[in-house]
């Protein structure tokens, strides 16, 4: 297309595939790192990710803000990709779901027959866990707000009600971080611990990259480059965040209430 056309599409971009090489290359240092120990290359791999990742986010934030390479038909894409990707996340959860109902549903010999294994203390639901359930429903109210005050041209509003997001999801981190911290038991002990460990990990780093989202939604508020036409980031941090809050529902309720 030319570039003066209406609808011209943004320009190609090394860093999709530089990613997914950096991610590749991540997975199979993990892996490393499980057998072998040789951690450099797992910090080697993720510094390169983490680098890609900022600068793909940089041009991104340029093409919308400063080249106004953002038209109708990139915006739905955009859309479009964060879709799919969310899609792709309730996948990966599913899988752990999936792991921890074939265990609990039917104990294996190998873990006494009975659910949770024996010698296992679950966490009491009515507690920190319950907690941070209405800290997140919390955040995800607020992030809803500040996508409203955003449409509605109300800018003080939409900045407070982002900080009450960042501040709420920095909460629910710290949260999590003092419940593992005085954890009976560890990602080693039965099916039980590796399934509540990586389900919940995982979560939490959903967590910590969505207040990080939100974060950059809110400097480019700040700074301007966001307005009532043209805030898509902060519409697809408060999808993320809300994502994030759906599956901690399912999370509570399966992996903290039911086995209580």
């Amino acid at each position: 297309m030319k570039k003066n056309h209406p609808f011209h599409l943004v320009t190609q971009s090394p860093w999709p595939i530089l990613t997914s090489f950096a991610l590749m290359n991540l997975l199979v240092s993990s892996v490393n790192l499980m057998n072998n120990k040789e951690l450099w290359m797992t910090i080697f791999s993720s510094t390169i990710l983490i680098m890609n990742v900022y600068q793909w986010w940089r041009d991104i934030k340029r093409e919308s803000s400063i080249k106004g390479d953002h038209t109708i038909i990139v915006k739905k894409m955009i859309k479009m990709g964060m879709i799919l990707f969310i899609i792709s996340e309730i996948m990966f959860f599913l899988s752990f779901f999936w792991s921890f109902f074939h265990a609990s549903l039917a104990p294996s010999v190998e873990i006494g027959l009975k659910w949770p294994p024996k010698g296992i203390q679950p966490f009491n639901p009515m507690e920190i866990p319950l907690l941070n359930t209405i800290v997140l429903l919390s955040s995800g109210a607020s992030i809803t707000w500040a996508h409203q005050s955003m449409i509605s041209m109300k800018l003080k509003q939409t900045i407070l009600s982002m900080f009450i997001t960042i501040g709420l999801g920095t909460y629910f981190s710290i949260l999590q971080w003092w419940e593992y911290k005085n954890a009976t038991f560890t990602i080693a002990d039965s099916i039980f611990g590796s399934t509540f460990f990586l389900t919940t990990g995982f979560h939490g780093i959903h967590v910590i990259i969505g207040t990080t989202f939100i974060i950059v939604a809110l400097n480019s508020i700040q700074t301007l480059k966001s307005n009532k036409i043209n805030h898509l980031s902060l519409e697809l941090s408060s999808w993320y965040w809300h994502f994030v809050d759906v599956v901690w529902l399912f999370l509570y309720l399966v992996i903290y209430w039911w086995n209580k």
